[in-house]
C-alpha cells in the first residue's frame, strides 16, 4: 500500500499521493489536476511526506552537471552494475529527497547517461553517450540555423548560392510541397505567421527569390505528371496483313507546332459515291488491355498540353513507331467511309493499312484550296467541299455553332508568346471529317455489339433569340450541356449527332485508344472488353484527363500573367459579352480572355471597349483590368 503523499511517477508527469479509495487510489498533479488510478497505473518515487510540487520541475532537460558526469563514470567503471532509483540520487545529488528522487527520474527519462528502469538503472556505454551527443549537437545546431533562417525569410533575405548546394534552399521543401499542392500543411508557414495555403507558399517563394515567375505549379495542384511517360514503350506494329493504301495521297493536317500527328486524309470517287479514307496512328496493334503502356495511359488520361511543352500519355519513343507522316511509309487503321450523294454515311469499313502521308499546315492547306491548281489541291478542295457539306448537314439536325477566340501559348527560353488562331476552312475540313470518323465508328460498332466509349450530350434549353456575334456565341456556350461519357451510345447535341464517339487521336486520348483496342479486337476476332470493364477502364481515364484539363486552363492563367507582369497601364481592346449586376463580362481577343471589368459608360452586347490592365497576382494567376 503506498502512503499518503508519496511522490510518484504517473505517465511521465511528478504526482502526490493524496489518499487510498478501495482498490483506486487518488493522486494529485501539479495543475491541480486530480485522478483515481490503480496501483500498478504509477510507480513509486519517494515514500517520503511531500507536501508540494516545489523544486519538481517538468520542464526542460536535467543540467548536465559534473557529478552527473561523475556518477556516470563511476558505475561504469564498476563494471556497469544497475542500481536503483535511490543509490542513483544519492551518489549525483548527496542525498535521497523527493527533490533529488525526481530530478534522476529525469535523468532516467533524458537517456543520455542512464537506462533502464526505476528498480534498476545502468549507465550507457561512452560510444553511445558519445554518438547521442552529437546527435543533440547536431539537432541543436540545425534548430539554431533554422530559427536564423526563419528570421532571414521574414525579412525576405534568404541566402542563395549561384550553385545552390549551400543556401536555404534546403529549409523550403515544406513550403514547396505547400505550393505544389502535394501537403496541406507547412511548417515553415506556420512558425511565419503566413496562411497555409498553396497561393500564399507561391507568394513567399517568389517574393524570397527561391521561386522565379517561370515555375508553374498547377499541373503538380492537380496530381497531373510533368514527366514524360516512364514505361517501356511498345513493341513496334505486329507483323500482320494490311491493306496498301499508299497509292491514296494521305495529309496529316495540323498546326505547326504540332509534333504528334495521329490522323490523315483521303479521298476517292466510286460512282456518285464518294469515299472518305480517315488514317489514325495505330498503337493498339501492339498496345494490349492492361498492359504496362496502357496502364499508364489511364493513369494519365491525355497528354497535357502547357505553354512550356507537352507531356505524352505515351512514352516519347512510341511516336516513331506509331506517328503519321514521320517516316516514308505508317502503319495506320484506316476508317473507310462511304458517303451517299446527301453526304450521309452509307458503309464503314475498318482495317489495319498502310499508308503515305504528307504533313502539312492549315496555312499551307487554305493555300492551296485557295490558290493551288495541282492534285494535291484537288484532294484537298474535295475534302473541304465534303467537310462543308457535312456541316449542313448537322446544321439542320440541330448543330449548335459557338466560335471565340482562340490563341497558342507558347514559352520558349522563359519568354510568353501569344499568336491568334485563325478560323481557317482547312481546320474545318478536319474537324468534320473527325467528326464523321467518330460517328462512323460508332455506327460500326453498334451494328456488331462491340462496346465503346460514346460520347453524349443533353439537349440544351437555348434562348429564342440568339444575339449575333461573340455575345451570340457566350450566350449559346453557356446553355451548353457537359459533355458525359457512357459506354451506350446517344445524342450529342451539341454536334448534331444521334451517335458519336472519339477514336482519331489514339496517341494523346486515353479514351481513344480504348476505343482502339475495342476496335482491334473485334477485328482479329477476339471477345472485346465487356461492358463493366470498359466503363471502370472509361471513367478512370476519364478523371485523369480531367485533371489534365484543369492543369492546362491553369497553365494557361498562369502563363497570361507572366506575359501581363510588366504591362501594366497597357490598353487593350475588348468586346463585350453580357451585364453581371454592374460589372460587364467581357473578351480580350488578342489574349483569348474572359474577365469582369467595372465600366463607366453603357454598354451593349458585342460593344467594342478598350480595357487597362491594372493588376497581376502571378501566385493566384488573376489579373485586373478596368474600363477607360
Amino acid at each position: 500500500m503506498v502512503g499518503t503523499h508519496a511522490l510518484v511517477v504517473y505517465r511521465n508527469r511528478a504526482a502526490l499521493v493524496k489518499e487510498q479509495t478501495g482498490d483506486k487510489v487518488v493522486i494529485a498533479l501539479a495543475g491541480g489536476e486530480q485522478v483515481k488510478v490503480r496501483e500498478k497505473d504509477f510507480e513509486v518515487l519517494h515514500p517520503g511526506q511531500t507536501a508540494n510540487f516545489q523544486g519538481l520541475d517538468e520542464t526542460g532537460s536535467p543540467d548536465d552537471g559534473p557529478a552527473i558526469g561523475e556518477a556516470w563514470e563511476l558505475l561504469l567503471a564498476d563494471g556497469g552494475n544497475p542500481v536503483s532509483l535511490s543509490e542513483l540520487a544519492e551518489l549525483v545529488y548527496g542525498n535521497f529527497t523527493p527533490v533529488s528522487a525526481w530530478n534522476t527520474f529525469r535523468l532516467l527519462l533524458d537517456g543520455l547517461y542512464f537506462s533502464g528502469t526505476i528498480g534498476e538503472i545502468r549507465p550507457r556505454q561512452k560510444d553511445q553517450v558519445e554518438a547521442e551527443r552529437a546527435k543533440r549537437a547536431g539537432k541543436q545546431r540545425e534548430e539554431t540555423e533554422r530559427s536564423q533562417f526563419l528570421e532571414r525569410l521574414r525579412k525576405r533575405a534568404p541566402e542563395l548560392s549561384s550553385d545552390g548546394t549551400t543556401d536555404d534552399r534546403r529549409f523550403i521543401q515544406d513550403i514547396e510541397a505547400l505550393a505544389y499542392g502535394k501537403s496541406p500543411k507547412s511548417r515553415t508557414m506556420k512558425d511565419l505567421g503566413l496562411g497555409e495555403t498553396p497561393e500564399a507558399a507561391h507568394a513567399l517563394l517568389l517574393e524570397s527569390g527561391f521561386w522565379s515567375a517561370t515555375v508553374n505549379p498547377w499541373p503538380a495542384r492537380f496530381g497531373v505528371s510533368t514527366v514524360q511517360a516512364r514505361q517501356v514503350p511498345p513493341p513496334p506494329p505486329v507483323d500482320e496483313s494490311r491493306v496498301d493504301l499508299c497509292r491514296l495521297p494521305a495529309f496529316a493536317i495540323d498546326s505547326p507546332w504540332s509534333h504528334d500527328p495521329d490522323d490523315a486524309l483521303s479521298l476517292e470517287t466510286d460512282g456518285d459515291r464518294q469515299i472518305l479514307y480517315v488514317h489514325v496512328a495505330d498503337p493498339a496493334s501492339s498496345i494490349t488491355a492492361d498492359s504496362p503502356c496502357e496502364r499508364e495511359a489511364r493513369d494519365r488520361g491525355a497528354t497535357l498540353y502547357v505553354p512550356e511543352g507537352s507531356f505524352r500519355m505515351l512514352a516519347e519513343e512510341t511516336l516513331p513507331l506509331f506517328a503519321l507522316g514521320l517516316a516514308e511509309t505508317s502503319p495506320a487503321l484506316t476508317f473507310k467511309i462511304a458517303l451517299d450523294a446527301s453526304g450521309k454515311i452509307a458503309d464503314t469499313e475498318i482495317f489495319p493499312s498502310i499508308v503515305k502521308v504528307s504533313r502539312i499546315t492549315y496555312e499551307a492547306a487554305d493555300r492551296l484550296i485557295t490558290e493551288g491548281n495541282d492534285p494535291a489541291a484537288e484532294v484537298l478542295t474535295a475534302l473541304a467541299l465534303l467537310a462543308e457539306r457535312n456541316l449542313d448537314r448537322r446544321t439542320l439536325s440541330g448543330a449548335v455553332h459557338i466560335q471565340m477566340p482562340e490563341t497558342h501559348m507558347s514559352v520558349e527560353a522563359g519568354e510568353v508568346r501569344i499568336e491568334p488562331i485563325e478560323q481557317l476552312r482547312s481546320a474545318v475540313l478536319v474537324r468534320e471529317c473527325m467528326l464523321l470518323a467518330g460517328e462512323a465508328a460508332g455506327l460500326w460498332a453498334t451494328q456488331r455489339g462491340i462496346p465503346l466509349p460514346y460520347v453524349t450530350q443533353e439537349v440544351a434549353d437555348l434562348p429564342g433569340k440568339v444575339l449575333p456575334g461573340l455575345a451570340g456565341s457566350y450566350q449559346l456556350r453557356r446553355c451548353m450541356r457537359s459533355r458525359a461519357l457512357s459506354t451506350k451510345p446517344g445524342l450529342h447535341f451539341g454536334l448534331g449527332l444521334d451517335i458519336y464517339t472519339q477514336v482519331t487521336s489514339p496517341l494523346r486520348r486515353y479514351t481513344d485508344l480504348l476505343g482502339h483496342i475495342q476496335i482491334r479486337a473485334a477485328l482479329k476476332g477476339l471477345p472485346p472488353l465487356p461492358v463493366d470493364e470498359l466503363a471502370a477502364r472509361v471513367f478512370a481515364g476519364e478523371a485523369a484527363a480531367q485533371a489534365t484539363v484543369q492543369a492546362e486552363r491553369s497553365s494557361r492563367a498562369h502563363w497570361l500573367a507572366v506575359y501581363l507582369a510588366d504591362k501594366k497601364d497597357l490598353s487593350w481592346q475588348a468586346v463585350a459579352l453580357e451585364k453581371k449586376a454592374a460589372r460587364w463580362l467581357v473578351s480580350i481577343p488578342a489574349l483569348a480572355l474572359e474577365t469582369q471589368v467595372s465600366v463607366r459608360r453603357d454598354l451593349n452586347p458585342n460593344d467594342e471597349l478598350c480595357l487597362v490592365l491594372k493588376s497581376v497576382n502571378l501566385p493566384t494567376a488573376e489579373v485586373v483590368f478596368a474600363g477607360e
